[in-house]
Parts: C-alpha cells; sequence; structure tokens
C-alpha cells in the first residue's frame, strides 16, 4: 500500500490529513481482520517518529521512508523525491526478503512510485484510488493559488494509462474519469469508502455534549475537515450569519463548531484560509457563535458528532465525503453540498438534505427546517445511521480483496500470523 505525500497515522484536520488517511488506514486493518498482510510506505516527514510503526495491527506496518528532507514540503516539491522514495521501497523489501502480490497506490503520486516499482519487480499489479482529481479541483478553483499545475495532470493521465485497475468511489468519479481523462473504463470499478461502526455509532446527546463540553441549551452545528477554500467553510459561516436571530431552533441559540486546521498558530505561519474565515467572523460580529476547534484524534470524533443536531458539508467539490459517513454512522443527519460523491451519498430528505454548493441561503433554509424539528432529525439521524452501516468496512474490504484476487490471477494468500522477518 503507497500513500506518499501523507502517513495514514497523522493527526486528522491538518493540510494534507483527511479522508485518504481514514481511508488508508482503516482499509488496512479491514484487510488484517481478513488475514491479509499489508505494509503501508509512506514519505518520512519526522525524523524523531520511527520508521516502522506496528499501529495498524494484525502484524501489518506502516513504513516511513526517508525521500528528501524529513519534514512537510509543498507537494510539487514532494514529486521531485518520488525516485528516493521508490528506492527505498525496493531497499526494505529485499532487506526483508519480501514479494508482494500485488501494489494498492493513493492519490497520484503514489501511482508514479508504483509504476516504477512494478517495473522493477516484474509486473507486479497495481490497483489505484486518486481521491482527488485535479480537473475537478481546476473546474472549481476561484483563484490561481487554488488550480492545480499541469505536473499533477499529466501525472494522473500517466497512472491511468500504466495501471491495471482503478477504484472510483462512486459512479459521479466514474464519470469524470471517463469524461475529463478520457479513461478506459473497463478498468474502473465503483467501491465506495467505508466506515468503521465499532467505533462510529450513536451516543446519547447528553452524554457526548458534556464529555465536548458542548452546551446543552444549544443547538450544535458542526464541520470537520481541513480549511482550504475547497471545503466551503465561508459558505457555511455567511449561512450561520443568516441563521442568527431568525430563532432557528427551539432552544437558547445554535453554534457553530469548526474541527480542523490550527487556529492559535503565530500569524506568519497560520494558514491563509483560516486568517480569513477568523477575519471575515470578527467582521460579521460571530465570533460568539462559531469556534474553531483545531485538529481533533479520531477518538474523540464519534463524541463530536453524536453532539451536533447536524453535521455541515459545504464543500465545492468531494469525491466522496468520509465525514458525512462517519456522522451518518453517529446518528447524525447531514446538510452537504449537491457535489460530487455527497450526491450519492446523503440522501435529500432522508438522510439528510442536499443544497447548491456556494449558497448561504439555500443553506441556511434546510438547517432552519431540521433545527426547528426535533422529531424530523431523529428520524434522519435514525435513517443515516442504518444507511452507514451498508457501508461497514468489513464489507467494503470483502469488496476490494475481490479484486486484489482477480488482479492477482488468484485468491490473495490469506495468513494467520506474520513469520518473523
Amino acid at each position: 500500500m503507497l500513500s506518499y505525500h501523507t502517513c495514514p497515522l497523522a493527526t486528522l484536520g491538518g493540510k494534507d490529513t483527511g479522508g485518504m488517511n481514514v481511508y488508508v488506514r482503516d482499509l488496512t486493518t479491514a484487510l488484517g481482520r481478513l488475514g491479509v498482510h499489508v505494509d503501508v510506505f509512506t514519505r518520512s516527514q519526522d525524523e524523531h517518529v520511527p520508521h516502522v510503526l506496528h499501529d495498524l495491527g494484525f502484524g501489518n506496518r506502516v513504513v516511513h521512508v526517508p525521500a528528501g528532507p524529513e519534514f512537510p514540503m509543498p507537494k510539487r516539491e514532494l514529486s521531485e523525491h518520488i525516485p528516493a522514495f521508490v528506492e527505498g521501497i525496493k531497499t526494505f523489501a529485499a532487506e526483508k526478503g519480501l514479494q508482494y502480490d500485488l501494489i494498492h497506490s493513493h492519490y497520484w503520486m503514489s501511482g508514479l512510485a508504483a509504476e516504477a516499482l512494478s517495473d522493477t519487480w516484474g509486473g507486479t499489479p497495481i490497483l489505484h484510488m486518486f481521491h482527488t482529481l485535479g480537473e475537478m479541483k481546476n473546474r472549481v478553483a476561484r483563484s490561481d493559488e487554488e488550480r492545480e499545475g499541469a505536473y499533477r495532470l499529466d501525472g494522473e493521465r500517466r497512472v491511468l494509462r500504466r495501471v491495471d485497475r482503478v477504484v472510483a468511489a462512486t459512479l459521479a468519479e466514474q464519470t469524470q474519469l471517463e469524461w475529463l481523462y478520457k479513461a478506459d473504463l473497463s478498468k474502473v470499478v465503483i467501491i465506495p469508502p467505508g466506515v468503521d461502526t465499532c467505533h462510529f455509532y450513536p451516543i446519547p446527546s447528553d452524554e457526548a455534549k458534556e464529555y465536548v463540553g458542548a452546551d446543552p441549551r444549544r443547538c450544535l452545528l458542526l464541520f470537520v475537515g481541513r480549511i482550504e477554500p475547497l471545503k466551503g467553510v465561508e459558505t457555511l459561516i455567511r449561512a450561520m450569519a443568516l441563521l442568527r436571530g431568525r430563532n432557528a431552533c427551539p432552544r437558547q441559540s445554535a453554534s457553530l463548531a469548526v474541527i480542523g486546521g490550527e487556529p492559535n498558530a503565530s500569524p506568519e505561519v497560520m494558514n491563509a484560509e483560516m486568517r480569513r474565515l477568523q477575519e471575515l467572523c470578527a467582521e460579521m460580529g460571530m465570533d460568539d457563535v462559531i469556534l474553531f476547534l483545531g485538529k481533533r484524534g479520531q477518538d474523540t470524533l464519534p463524541y463530536y458528532y453524536s453532539a451536533a443536531e447536524v453535521l455541515v458539508v459545504p464543500s465545492h467539490y468531494e469525491s466522496f465525503g468520509m465525514v458525512a459517513l462517519e456522522a451518518m454512522a453517529c446518528g447524525t443527519p447531514v446538510v452537504a453540498s449537491q457535489v460530487g460523491g455527497l450526491a450519492f451519498l446523503v440522501q435529500d430528505g432522508v438522510t439528510g438534505y442536499t443544497v447548491p454548493d456556494g449558497d448561504p441561503q439555500a443553506l441556511c433554509g434546510r438547517l432552519m427546517t431540521l433545527l426547528g424539528d426535533e422529531a424530523r432529525r431523529r428520524e434522519m439521524g435514525r435513517r443515516a445511521a442504518e444507511v452507514a452501516r451498508e457501508y461497514d468496512w468489513a464489507k467494503i474490504a470483502e469488496q476490494v480483496l475481490q479484486v486484489y484476487g482477480e488482479l492477482a490471477g488468484a485468491e490473495i494468500r490469506r495468513i494467520p500470523s506474520r513469520p518473523p522477518l
């Protein structure tokens, strides 16, 4: 398993940490339960972190490969160190005497590494997942800074030509691959991401609110994700401003908790979007309504999801929307932009609502509907949890494993325990 630019063990909410990290970590764990041994290779970003960790259980490892300076770097610069990453993996495999049945790469840079490894190892099959597409990001970009360069678009097309199979999270992503990249659809299989229903499940609201320190007299709205323009947090802030004073919540008032980013960083290192959003809140007099909480660990997220009346996902683009699925598993209805995978995952009027992206008025209207109707919220939350159970990782991992077997030409070997290396 290749996750070049971000480690599956990283704390969520940072610049390059999100749904893909969760996907790689949870899929690897689920495969371990099925008896499949996986080594996850990622670029080392901290010389003080051990290069090999066994945090995923079942004998499966995360291997931090030194490739360039061992600290976070811009993605454009990261692409220059892919050859060193490949050499590190080859050395590790040779020293351990390993022969891999399959390479499963994530994001386009890992796909380039997979190509080089496959060529070295005599054609090891490659399964790839993009997670996000540069062409789609450019279609919703609102400034030159948000646009992806030709180096990424060319890299994605090269990966598409080379790999043996591509996993698309939804029919929407499959259509985007066909439409924007002229992908060979015989290579594409649709398998959605999963959710760990042993970790994400409904917690009684009063217990969850006490745990996270939420005021039980207030309706709590929640955003979870990276702080970048693509995530549409500005739209949510403007919708909150419209909500204020409309008495949409039967309790005292509504507040918004924003999980992600580093809101207390010094001015010289603070994310530009975080700074802009905080300034917008101050200008609109929303400082007492919107709280930027920063990063939170996966162990606390079920409490936040369960404490919230609604999770809001106002993104301009999402290939799937992992946080929406996690919230649904916790019995929390979701109001999301009608874009990408969110339009498939959130069943409008059943598990929540979908609204046009970038439309604060529409978002405010749906939030008012939910906040003012507790019975509707409860019913949508119940249905959301029911739908989420169909995405349990135990079911999704079996689908992935079937593709592994097809690519390897036989059933993947399931070994009960890893022999000493």
